[in-house]
């Protein structure tokens, strides 16, 4: 891998991680016990 692909896929973890943080912003609503909002979903199919 050269540099200029290793700074992309730095570039897209970051990506990932920050969407990752707005997400649980958004679903957490500051309730520490809720680690997994995203396992709530799959068990209301």
């Amino acid at each position: 891998m050269d540099n200029n692909s290793t700074h992309e896929f730095v570039e897209k973890v970051h990506d990932t991680q920050e969407k990752a943080r707005k997400n649980q912003q958004r679903f957490g609503k500051g309730t520490p016990g809720d680690k997994l909002p995203g396992k709530q979903h799959s068990t209301n199919k």
